[in-house]
């Protein structure tokens, strides 16, 4: 581990809630900035979302509808 600090204070002489406000605006900075890990892409046999479905109700051209994609 360094000693070296992070963040240094150049001018003036803030309290703790000022320096700890200045820290949470640069820690939430550069972690806006990092890269989104990619997203791995599921395969669309493994999918489960692709078997849930309403039910088909029974009448005319029910037997048509139940080969459909939806």
């Amino acid at each position: 581990m360094t000693d070296t600090p992070l963040l240094r204070v150049v001018r003036g002489n803030p309290d703790d809630a000022e320096l700890a406000a200045l820290t949470a605006v640069v820690a939430t900075a550069a972690a806006a900035s990092a890269p989104a890990p990619p997203r791995r892409r599921t395969s669309w046999w493994g999918d489960r979302a692709t078997a849930v479905h309403a039910p088909i109700a029974a009448g005319d051209g029910a037997w048509r509808a139940s080969s459909l994609p939806r």
